[in-house]
């Protein structure tokens, strides 16, 4: 399966698009190009199945090289999956996702988890 970005006018996609690499984007303060995995999902066994599809398709996004092709600034570059996550990981998600961690850096690249903008839902206010 071939990867695509999404054209900016669109909105923003997310982990259950498993056809597409949702976001990427240059950190201009140090250079990473960064790929972004916007996921709104609550955490279950269903949920890590489909984020592993999702950060396979971006590993096969850098694998193939499509990466340079769609986004030519990305030569030479850190290259850094992000997933920003609407829920606190669970004890199984953590683990998975170190996993993932593992998994990305044999691709050259690195994985980061993040909770999405405003902090994570299920937090206490």
């Amino acid at each position: 399966m071939t990867a695509r970005t999404r054209p900016s006018r669109e909105p923003p996609e997310t982990v259950e698009n498993t056809s597409i690499v949702d976001a990427v984007g240059t950190d201009k303060d140090i250079g990473e190009v960064r790929l972004s995995i916007f996921d709104h999902l609550p955490w279950n066994t269903d949920h890590l199945r489909v984020l592993q599809d999702k950060i396979n398709v971006y590993l096969g996004f850098i694998e193939s090289g499509e990466i340079y092709v769609s986004y030519p600034n990305a030569k030479g570059r850190p290259l850094v999956i992000d997933v920003y996550t609407k829920f606190r990981p669970t004890e199984d998600a953590t683990r998975f996702l170190k996993q993932a961690e593992a998994v990305t850096a044999n691709y050259g690249a690195s994985l980061r988890q993040a909770p999405s903008t405003g902090g994570y839902a299920d937090d206490s206010a």
